[in-house]
């Protein structure tokens, strides 16, 4: 055995097994075996003309680059680029099977062609012969990188990527030639995935970011090599690269995730009683969060009411508090500890609008009784100087009111479902009238979906309505979805802009069937690689634009017959599926997102489930198959209804 591979030969019982020799492909030049052998032009009318070389090339390559409107001439791997070079504004080196060093006939002409110093681009074994055609050696690697999950840091920048491979060889960059710099170095293996060139506009990557079965993240580099072509910029294509990638925070975000500004006490809303909004999912997600925090050093407070939970172990917390997870009970903490970082994101529903109410509170009783007199401060967490952690309030108001999110959503071109919002029970029909029959009502600012339902008529609506509204001030009417998949995606990410998604998840009921009442399995078994990776790009989408930081999980509506799509919403903190996600995936999510909380970014942290071999930005492989199906023990009691109904007790 060599190097992880075993050489064999399937032979048939009537031959005697030394009649066939023994072959080592490695030792062909398999590129002459795959490569097309005529030229065969695409788009001909594009306004940038591309020569393509064969080694065995992906169509999706050719359709990334007539996509973004060039002309693509493929050429077999033989070609005599010397004799056409004048034709071209570009070369690209496709990906293709075997060792490079095989190949001598490409890497003479890659040579050729830098002699004219116009753009070069090159993928996979693209990538490996434009490095052997310019001094640096390649190696066969042991295993060899193969799936869709592979993390690529973009070394410039610091910034992570996921990414599609399947190579078993690789650069070796201990000796890099003059000029040259490593572009993008795999995080787990720390193995080369790009080089690029300081001044001539040459690039490479050893990934596939057209893979058309795999993530899409890097894809726009079809379109910087593009644009650095039509450009006069005066700028070199490495310039072009890193001003794309690199990600400008606003002045107030980088203050807040400063290393320099660590908290040095924070306050957790735990999960509290076991009831709609808080649950034990939430006793594990604030578990987690709290072993974070003291692993940073950093001294932690929690509030939780209930005494059985695991949060309240001694030892979890440097203080637990018994008391209620409400605005009152968490402004006298603020005030006898002085915390300066609150978490609101690991106790569900409950401490999220716990934590909003903290930030509206201004000269009310809760600032009188705390300071004895109006100090002018704006609320409650700016009087004590303690400000919220992880995602900024603003985009968790977003995300809690539908109008807003409605907004924030066409800002970017994506869609929810069509609806309005109504504060009274004639609002409600109004809009309903408009939308047509059947519509849903939901709550602002709802726990577990309660004043939630379909009506079928007006009658219907104004009953609905009218339960709704005796518990919040606005209602939404949507257009009713019945029979659309319902699929959930868990995405993380850092104060940085890296992004990844943890995995999805499919209710096997449709939408409408609340996803606390819903079977549900992880990962989705019904979405075709299309469906799949379309709404991980859109959910990545989302969290970049509402700037979580931490965790998130994005909901879709998606019709069964077609790629037509809504967001239904966004929970901008851990949820109930988050701690799902963990369990099947062995991705801590609490535990990374506490982190993240405190200015740390997912490349530099590991996953401490995986015993710190792999980085925390890595997308766990779809390696397991997880059902939760919801269970109500009503055996126990005579004469009970099987309706599930939500029932809420106010006090007065």
């Amino acid at each position: 055995m060599f190097l992880g591979t075993l050489l064999g030969k399937i032979i048939p019982l009537s031959l005697h097994p030394e009649t066939l020799d023994w072959i080592d492909p490695a030792k062909n030049n398999l590129v002459s075996e795959v490569s097309r052998t005529d030229i065969k032009v695409f788009n001909p009318h594009g306004d940038v003309h591309i020569a393509a070389l064969d080694c065995g090339m992906k169509f999706n390559q050719i359709r990334c680059f007539v996509r973004r409107g060039a002309k693509v001439t493929v050429l077999p791997w033989s070609s005599d680029l010397t004799k056409t070079e004048t034709n071209y504004d570009a070369l690209f080196i496709s990906n293709g099977p075997g060792d490079p060093i095989q190949c001598k006939g490409i890497i003479d002409q890659i040579r050729g062609w830098m002699t004219t110093k116009k753009p070069l681009f090159g993928i996979c074994l693209g990538h490996q012969l434009v490095a052997l055609a310019c001094g640096f050696k390649t190696y066969k690697m042991k295993y060899g990188n193969r799936g869709h999950n592979q993390p690529c840091v973009h070394l410039p920048t610091g910034r992570c990527f996921i990414t599609s491979q399947n190579h078993g060889y690789a650069v070796d960059t201990k000796n890099i030639p003059d000029g040259w710099y490593e572009l993008f170095r795999n995080k787990n293996d720390r193995s080369n995935e790009g080089l690029a060139h300081y001044i001539y506009p040459w690039m490479t990557v050893q990934f596939h970011p057209e893979h058309m079965a795999g993530p899409s993240d890097l894809e726009f580099l079809f379109d910087i090599f593009l644009s650095y072509i039509r450009s006069s910029d005066g700028q070199s294509l490495s310039d072009h690269l890193t001003r794309h990638i690199s990600y400008n925070q606003e002045e107030f975000e980088r203050v807040l995730c400063s290393k320099d500004n660590k908290p040095r006490k924070v306050l957790l809303l735990g999960s509290g009683g076991l009831s709609i909004g808080q649950a034990g999912e939430f006793d594990y997600s604030g578990s987690q969060a709290l072993k974070a925090l003291r692993e940073e050093g950093v001294q932690t407070l929690l509030i939780n009411s209930n005494i059985a939970t695991v949060q309240t172990t001694e030892g979890m917390a440097d203080k637990i508090f018994l008391l209620p997870i409400a605005p009152d009970s968490v402004a006298r903490v603020i005030k006898a500890e002085r915390p300066d970082g609150l978490l609101i994101a690991f106790g569900g529903q409950t401490s999220l609008s716990c934590g909003l109410a903290l930030t509206k509170v201004r000269s009310s009783s809760l600032i009188l009784d705390l300071k004895g007199e109006d100090s002018g401060a704006s609320n409650v967490l700016d009087l004590y100087n303690c400000r919220i952690l992880g995602t900024s309030i603003s985009a968790v108001e977003i995300t809690e009111d539908r109008e807003l999110f409605a907004m924030a959503m066409r800002a970017i071109g994506e869609k929810v479902a069509p609806a309005n919002a109504a504060t009274s029970v004639q609002d409600a029909v109004k809009v309903a009238n408009d939308l047509g029959y059947p519509v849903l009502v939901r709550s602002a600012f709802a726990l577990g979906g309660m004043g939630s339902g379909f009506a079928e008529n007006a009658t219907e609506l104004e009953r609905l309505a009218s339960k709704a509204l005796a518990q919040t001030t606005q209602i939404f009417i949507d257009k009713s979805l019945k029979g659309w998949k319902e699929i959930e995606y868990e995405v993380i990410r850092d104060a940085y802009d890296n992004c990844i998604t943890v995995c999805n998840m499919e209710n096997v009921d449709p939408v409408g069937i609340h996803t606390g009442e819903s079977i549900v399995v992880s990962p989705s078994q019904t979405l075709s690689n299309v469906e799949y990776y379309m709404l991980r790009s859109v959910a990545i989408k989302v969290a970049r634009h509402l700037r979580i930081v931490g965790e998130c999980n994005i909901q879709f509506a998606l019709d069964p017959h077609s790629l037509n799509y809504y967001i239904i919403e966004v929970n901008a903190r851990l949820s109930r599926s988050s701690a799902l996600a963990s369990k099947a995936t062995g991705y801590p999510i609490a535990y990374i997102a506490a982190k993240l909380s405190l200015g740390r970014s997912l490349p530099e942290l590991t996953n401490s489930v995986t015993g710190g071999h792999t980085t925390a930005c890595f997308e766990p492989s779809l390696d397991y198959c997880v059902v939760k199906v919801p269970r109500w023990d009503l055996a126990k009691f005579s004469r009970v209804s099987s309706i599930i109904i939500f029932v809420t007790v106010v006090n007065s």
